[in-house]
């Protein structure tokens, strides 16, 4: 059986580090361990340089057919005075919503080797494991009315408005406990009900899922600024984090900043269980953005672009056993002493990004065999 992935690698950054992977996918294909038919296409600014848009509507379509979608980085200054619906994120934002991506999940791991790397002390991030489950396709960035007009004194006045049904808030639970469930067993729910509805109501469908449903896992509610301090000062305590599209933006970019670097993190987003396939529409990508400043210059840190494509081989394909291969090389390529510049410690010699990419493929080949 072959899975049908399509490439997206977008801006800056993003055809580097997608490269590397696809190397992996190559050998793969080669060996036989895993059939993968891809196609490649455009997105983010490339795509607005070539079509006027953010994402051409073939490209819409391989999206909506494929088993997954594998995403670069868009943006970048070239494209920072285009029209405001064609700008580079708006192809990613309209991915989420037509492919119906509602759980975006986001791993903070802190490799052994790593931890001198983080801004906190060793001792509070060495072995860290969270994942931060966050909804994606509603609240404040999609609610409307979403507009700046200007007032009868000429004064002009914004307006976004935070939106959540009940729907919305138990589907994005459900993923968050059934996560748990495969982890430490334990859901910490944040949101700001001391100060919006939306919170009031994030709380109280999160209190009563659980309940009804996974009264087994423990469930703990934080709100949103707390527990981004908490983030800071102990994040060791926390298991799976589920929290809104605004607070999860924002807690875990903190999350990933603990482990040293931007570079190293993966995400998946997926949409809803199909009930006579089983399989969830999903799109996969590194946490970094375009990196523009660095583009083109071999020195991007391809790893956090493995790592989603591991999740793609655990959550889209079902193959554990491939994704923790790929997991394993990561961190052995670590332990050798490998770093690109984003990583590296003073004076240390950094790798670049196909070094790393060719190290991490060659110890995959070596564990499988």
């Amino acid at each position: 059986m072959a899975f049908n992935l399509l490439l997206l690698p977008g801006d800056g950054i993003g055809p580097e580090v997608m490269g590397e992977v696809k190397k992996l996918v190559d050998w793969m294909n080669k060996t036989g361990m895993v059939k993968f038919e891809t196609e490649t296409d455009l997105v983010g600014g490339a795509a607005f340089d070539a079509h006027k848009v953010a994402v051409s509507e073939d490209a819409m379509k391989k999206a909506l057919s494929a088993d997954a979608v594998l995403f670069g980085a868009v943006g970048g200054p070239k494209w920072d005075n285009v029209p405001y619906d064609a700008r580079p994120e708006a192809g990613l934002l309209r991915l989420r919503k037509d492919l119906g991506l509602f759980a975006n999940l986001r791993p903070a791991i802190c490799y052994p080797a790593l931890a001198d790397a983080s801004s906190l002390k060793r001792d509070l991030v060495e072995g860290l494991d969270i994942v931060i489950v966050r909804e994606l396709t509603g609240g404040v960035y999609f609610g409307e009315p979403k507009e700046i007009v200007t007032l009868e004194n000429g004064e002009k006045r914004a307006v976004d408005t935070q939106v959540y049904t009940t729907h919305e808030i138990e589907r994005i639970g459900r993923v968050a406990f059934e996560l748990a469930r495969k982890r430490n067993n334990k859901v910490t729910s944040s949101e700001k009900r001391n100060v919006m509805k939306s919170g009031v109501l994030w709380n109280q469908v999160i209190s009563a899922l659980h309940k009804r449903e996974y009264p087994d896992v423990t469930l703990e509610h934080q709100l949103a600024d707390a527990l981004g301090m908490q983030l800071v000062r102990y994040p060791k305590q926390f298991d799976v984090i589920v929290t809104d599209n605004l607070f999860g933006d924002m807690l875990s970019d903190v999350a990933a900043m603990l482990t040293g670097s931007l570079g190293m993190l993966p995400s998946a987003s997926l949409g809803a269980e199909d009930p006579s396939t089983g399989k969830r529409k999903a799109l996969y990508e590194p946490v970094h953005g375009s990196a523009p400043d660095i583009a083109g210059r071999g020195l991007a840190n391809p790893i956090a672009m493995f790592g989603s494509f591991a999740m793609a081989l655990r959550y889209s394909f079902g193959l554990g056993k491939e994704a923790d291969l790929v997991e394993k090389a990561i961190s052995m390529a670590l332990d050798q002493g490998l770093r690109t510049k984003d990583i590296a410690a003073p004076g240390q010699n950094a790798v670049s990004t196909t070094e790393m990419g060719d190290t991490i493929i060659k110890t995959v080949q070596k564990l499988a065999g």
